[in-house]
C-alpha cells in the first residue's frame, strides 16, 4: 500500500552520504540529487544515513538540509527524514503549540497509528522536548478538547484483533442515547473513544449502523460548523476509514485558491511508507484525477518533485 520506491540495489550508506555531502557543497544546492536519495530510501535506511553522516562529518544532516535548502521543500525533506516517531513528536508539538479547534492532527496520530507507534511518538516527544506530550496538550488546550485529547493520545489501546459483541451492541446503544441527548461531552463518549481497540470501535459503529439505520457520523452531523463534532466525527474517520480520511485533508490541501502545504505535505510524508496507494485511490474515485496530477497543477519546483517522488512517480 505503500507508494515509496525504493532502488532494487540500494547504493552503500557511505556512498549515498558522500553523494549528499557534494549535493549541499559548492556554489549552489543539488536538489535533484537530494530528491533521488532521500526521497527513495525507506525509514530504516534514512535512519542509517543520518548516523553515517554525522559520523563522517560532524554535523547532523538535518542541519545540513537547513543550511541549504528553504521554504516547502525543506519542510518536506526535513519531515521525510525524520524516523517516523520523531516525525510525529514534531507534528503534535506543533499543533499542541498553535492548537486551534480546527486542527486535527492530534487526531491523526492517535488514531491512525497502532499503539505501539504512538507509545513511541510520545517516547520521542519526551525526549526531544523534555516534557510530555499530555503536559504540553493540558497546558494548551481548553476546556472539552483537553477533555477529549489527552486521554486520546495517552491510552495504549489493545491492538488484538478480539472483538466483543455483547460490548459493542451495549456501547453503540450507549452511544446513540447520549449522541441523541446532545450529550457529546460525555464521559462515557470519551471513554469509549478513547480506551477501545480498533476492531472493537469498528464493531461498535457497524452494530450503530445495523440498529439505527444509519451511520453514527450523521447523528454527529447535528450541527456541521460545530468544531467539536467535527473532531470526533474525525476521530471515527481515522479508526473506520484512514485512506478517505486523508484523502479529504490532501483534497482540502488543493482545491481552493492558494495551497495547505504544510497539510500537504503532512498527508504525504506520514503515509508515503503506509497506504498512500489506496488514499491515491480514493482520491480518483472522489475528483475523476489523478492525484499527482493535482499536485503538479498546485505545486513547483524542488517541493513538487519531492512530493511526486514520494508518491512513486518514476525518476
Amino acid at each position: 500500500m505503500a507508494t515509496l520506491k525504493v532502488p532494487a540495489t540500494v547504493p552503500p550508506v557511505a556512498d549515498d552520504c558522500e553523494q549528499l555531502r557534494k549535493a549541499f557543497q559548492g556554489w549552489g544546492t543539488n536538489e535533484a540529487l537530494i530528491i533521488s536519495i532521500l526521497g527513495h530510501r525507506d525509514a530504516a535506511q534514512r535512519r542509517a544515513i543520518r548516523r553515517a553522516y554525522a559520523e563522517a562529518h560532524g554535523e547532523e544532516l538535518l542541519r545540513s538540509i537547513t543550511d541549504e535548502i528553504s521554504g516547502d521543500f525543506e519542510r518536506a525533506v526535513i519531515l521525510w527524514t525524520l524516523d517516523p516517531a520523531e516525525r510525529d513528536a514534531v507534528l503534535a508539538n506543533e499543533a499542541a503549540r498553535k492548537w486551534q479547534p480546527a486542527n486535527r492532527v492530534l487526531v491523526e496520530i492517535a488514531c491512525t497509528r497502532t499503539s505501539a507507534q504512538v507509545f513511541a511518538a510520545r517516547q520521542a516527544y519526551h525526549e526531544r522536548f523534555k516534557r510530555s506530550l499530555e503536559e504540553d496538550i493540558a497546558a494548551h488546550v481548553t476546556g472539552d478538547f483537553r477533555k477529549l485529547l489527552v486521554p486520546l493520545v495517552s491510552t495504549y489501546r489493545y491492538d488484538g484483533p478480539e472483538v466483543n459483541t455483547r460490548l459493542a451492541h451495549s456501547e453503540a446503544k450507549l452511544l446513540h442515547e447520549k449522541i441523541h441527548h446532545k450529550a457529546y461531552t460525555d464521559d462515557e463518549i470519551i471513554r469509549i473513544l478513547t480506551t477501545r481497540s480498533k476492531p472493537q470501535l469498528l464493531a461498535t459503529f457497524n452494530h450503530y449502523n445495523d440498529a439505527f439505520g444509519h451511520r453514527i457520523n450523521k447523528d454527529l452531523k447535528a450541527d456541521p460548523k460545530d468544531e467539536y463534532l467535527k473532531t470526533l466525527r474525525a476521530i471515527i474517520r481515522c479508526f473506520s476509514c484512514p485512506d478517505r480520511y486523508f484523502e479529504k485533508v490532501a483534497r482540502q490541501a488543493i482545491a481552493g485558491l492558494g495551497t495547505d502545504e504544510n497539510a500537504l505535505t503532512r498527508v504525504i510524508t506520514t503515509r508515503a511508507e503506509v497506504d498512500m496507494k489506496l488514499i491515491k485511490e480514493a482520491y480518483q474515485k472522489r475528483n475523476s484525477v489523478p492525484l499527482e496530477r493535482a499536485i503538479a497543477g498546485d505545486t513547483s519546483g524542488d517541493y513538487e518533485s519531492m512530493l511526486l517522488a514520494l508518491l512513486g512517480q518514476e525518476r
